[in-house]
């Protein structure tokens, strides 16, 4: 049975011969290449077995694109360097446009490699950062920053993520016609008690995510919304428009699988530390944490996944562990 068989049973909240699963992380070194991104997530998929691909772009790349600056940090553990920002003052929110397109082009053409390479068995969606989060990249990841700012202006803060939303609309869809399943829409530490009121959520951002989301193309069949963070305002997965929702069920105040796929009414994605067993082993509780995983759901509508990105310390003997416990 093909990697692709399982999601879509999965999505369709049921289970085939077993959960589909998968796992990412950053590479930082091939991330500025994207031939060389293609390669190496090629390489990994086939490696591990993968199912489905949760595409792993540039770690930086969407900041690029709206005028901060990075360069490589030169070591594979390290992620890219801030050189800049493009939102360094209140003022400078009117200014935010996409003004470095190749930043998100690159990423485009590297998972049309991909899919093209795995083939229609092997589903392969693109990341995508919400609005929100990609503006609190422009300020210096500074999430308290760009929600006091997004609420005291509004008229300053509001249409720049609209114009920030326009893009990554039009990145989706190019994505999806490169070959993409689908798209990863990541919430970034946003929908958390620690970063704002649900109340206030629901009312200022909820609907600048949907607006993205509602605009994906018709071929997009494999969506998963994904909520970052700790204490998460999970009630707002019902409403994010997608086939599945992301999440660490190892973080303080989050449900469990079975409580979030209650919750959402979707499929769920996770179930596995990406911060405890797979980045410190040893495979034993990686298999004993799949299989608990699996136990707990019935394996009906889920798809076996790390909380978030693995760490790029993992070792490759924990992550192979994933798909062993499956096989046993």
């Amino acid at each position: 049975m093909e990697g692709r068989e399982r999601v879509e049973a999965a999505l369709a909240m049921g289970v085939a011969d077993r959960p589909p699963v998968g796992a990412w992380g950053h590479t930082y070194r091939e991330e500025w290449s994207p031939e060389d991104l293609a390669a190496v997530t090629i390489l990994r998929a086939r490696q591990f077995g993968w199912d489905f691909v949760k595409f792993q772009p540039r770690a930086t790349c969407f900041a690029e694109a709206f005028g901060s600056a990075y360069q490589p940090a030169g070591h594979r553990l390290k992620g890219p360097v801030l050189v800049s920002t493009a939102v360094p003052d209140l003022e400078s929110w009117a200014k935010v446009e996409l003004v470095n397109p190749k930043a998100l082009d690159d990423q485009v053409e590297s998972i049309g490699l991909v899919a093209r390479e795995l083939g229609r068995g092997v589903p392969v969606i693109q990341t995508v950062f919400s609005p929100l989060s990609v503006a609190g990249y422009l300020v210096g990841k500074s999430k308290s920053r760009v929600v006091r700012e997004l609420r005291k202006n509004p008229d300053l803060v509001r249409p720049a993520l609209d114009r920030i939303a326009g893009a990554l609309v039009d990145f989706a869809a190019r994505s999806v016609n490169a070959g993409a399943a689908g798209i990863f829409y990541a919430i970034s530490g946003y929908a958390t008690k620690d970063a704002m009121p649900e109340a206030v959520y629901r009312e200022v951002v909820l609907p600048i995510d949907v607006g993205v989301l509602e605009r994906l193309p018709r071929e997009a069949w494999f969506n998963a919304v994904h909520l970052c963070g700790s204490n998460l305002h999970f009630g707002l997965a019902r409403d994010l428009p997608a086939q599945a929702v992301s999440w660490s069920v190892h973080n303080q105040g989050n449900p469990s699988l079975v409580e979030g796929r209650k919750i959402s009414g979707r499929a769920v994605m996770g179930g596995l530390g990406q911060r405890s067993s797979l980045l410190y082993g040893p495979p034993a509780e990686v298999e004993r944490e799949t299989r608990r995983a699996i136990a707990e759901t019935g394996g009906r509508g889920l798809l076996l996944a790390p909380g978030c990105s693995v760490p790029t310390r993992a070792r490759d003997t924990n992550l192979a562990a994933m798909v062993s416990a499956l096989a046993a």
